[in-house]
This record gives structure tokens, sequence and C-alpha cells, in this order.
């Protein structure tokens, strides 16, 4: 990125976008009579506000756990503004939901794909390729839940809303001025996006089951969940190098990710484009 570019991150949420900078986080929501909607909020990041929990590791951890709660209270914000109250979801709903969003994934990504290959661990002769095994189905799972998805017609509107956000950032970071016509030539594609650091995070701890050898599953499990921080922490930096710097190295390894975004964004319409600036502009620092 150009020298003094500050770098912007967000998500998609129910018709709008929600972009967040290093002192303001601004949600902008399309509501049903067409006009948009944007609460801007002050911020100051988990990580800083503490000197050990800023610490290289420790910090992407904090983060994910950060970026998890106010993912979950900007959608929630985003849906009572895009629909209706009936539609609202009080705080216990919110709660058993997010309850139930985690048991599932820690049930399909990681329970399930390791008592999987516990059958057919015999047929493989090795720890090391059990393990690797397990992670290349780990890696098969992710794709085909996000492919699925992507299907729903709900969802692809925050796929086309994501899309809108990675073409304004992309906008901003090559110091162009935040318009419809500018952003849309960019690609829907971000190095820095969540959808690469999933994909770090699932190829990075299949590297690391190989060196815990193959306990029973019980313990496989135990072990797969104790190391998801340090993981997640590892994925994190690894995501912050590669995401503001080109070379063919980083591109290599920025490749899974961004191609996994194929099926984690589509290509906004102009609506879509200006929602995302009117997020950036009011994210963005004085």
């Amino acid at each position: 990125m150009p020298e003094g570019i500050i770098s912007y991150g967000g998500q998609a949420v129910i018709e709008g976008v929600m972009m967040r900078g290093p002192k303001k986080m601004a949600v902008a929501v399309r509501k049903p009579d067409r006009t948009v909607v944007v609460r801007t909020t002050p911020i100051e990041p988990w990580y800083r506000r503490n000197r050990w929990l800023s610490l290289p590791l420790i910090r992407g951890f904090v983060t994910l756990i950060e970026t998890m709660i106010v993912g979950v209270e900007t959608l929630m914000y985003s849906a009572g503004q895009a629909g209706t109250e009936d539609e609202q979801l009080s705080p216990m709903e919110t709660t058993l939901t997010v309850g139930i969003g985690v048991v599932a994934a820690t049930g399909i990504f990681i329970v399930l794909p390791t008592w999987a290959l516990g059958f057919a661990k015999a047929h493989l002769g090795s720890v090391l390729l059990a393990n690797l095994v397990e992670g290349l189905l780990r890696v098969v799972l992710l794709v085909v839940y996000v492919w699925a998805i992507s299907l729903m017609k709900d969802i692809h509107r925050v796929l086309q809303y994501h899309g809108a956000e990675h073409k304004v950032i992309h906008t901003y970071e090559h110091n162009e001025s935040l318009t419809v016509a500018n952003a849309r030539k960019y690609t829907t594609l971000h190095p820095r996006c969540g959808t690469s650091f999933l994909m770090f995070v699932v190829l990075l701890a299949s590297l690391l089951h190989a060196f815990f050898g193959w306990p029973s599953l019980l313990m496989r499990v135990v072990i797969r969940l104790a190391l998801l921080p340090v993981v997640a922490g590892v994925s994190y930096e690894l995501l912050k190098f590669t995401g503001t710097r080109s070379s063919l190295w980083t591109d290599w390894v920025t490749y899974p990710g961004l191609w996994l975004q194929h099926f984690t964004t589509k290509e906004p319409d102009d609506e879509m484009l200006e929602v995302a600036i009117a997020a950036l502009e009011n994210a963005r620092e004085a």
C-alpha cells in the first residue's frame, strides 16, 4: 500500500457493510425504504488495552475473539435496520444462536474429520499421513460448506456486500477517490480477508497436529481445541504480514485463501458499493 495509507477492514452484514479502522467503526445499512443509515462508534481494540495482549501470537487470538463478538453484534444491528421489529432476536436468542453455531462448527470441522480418519488410520500406515489426510478432509469440508451456503439466495446478497467491501478498500488503498466508478474496476478478492484467515487456520492446523501423534479420539479433540489459540495467533501474524506485501512467496502463500474467496465474495451492484463507501467514509480518520 502507498505510504501513509491506514489499514481498514470490515465485514458484510445484512443489507450493509461494517468498516473498522484504528479508532472508529462504522456500519452502513440499506433500509427497506432504500435510504442508508450509518452508525459510527469509537473503538479501542482489545490488544491495545494491555501490553501483554499486544504481544505477537497472543494478539491474534484476542483479535479473533473480539472480531466474533463485534461481528455478531453488528449482524444483529443490521438485521434490525434492514428488517422489521418482529425479525429481531432477543439477547437470549442471540446467545443461543451463537452457541449452537460454535458447537456445530466444532463438530463439523474438528470432531468429524479426526473421527472419520480413525477408521482409515490403520490402512494409511503412518501417523503423519493420517494427520495430513485429516487436514485435507478438513479443507474439503470447509470448501464444500462455503460453496453450499453461497448458493443460498439470502446469503448471496451478503456475499455481494462482501465483494463491495473489498472493492472499496482496494479503492482506498490505491489512493483513489471513493466513488462507485473507481470501486467498480477492482477485484472482489483481498489478501487480508477473513476467508484467507480461515484457510490459514485450516492449513496450519494440519501441519501442527502432525507433531502430536495419534492418541484416542477424545485426546485428539482436546489437543485440537487446545491448539486453536496458537493456530489463530500464527495465522493472524501470517495474514498481517502477507496482506501488505507482494512477492512470489506471498503470492504463493495467499493463493489458497484468495481462491476460496471466489465462493465468499460476489460482484455487487452500484447501490451496494454506495453502502460500502458510506461505511468507509464514516470509519476514516478526520
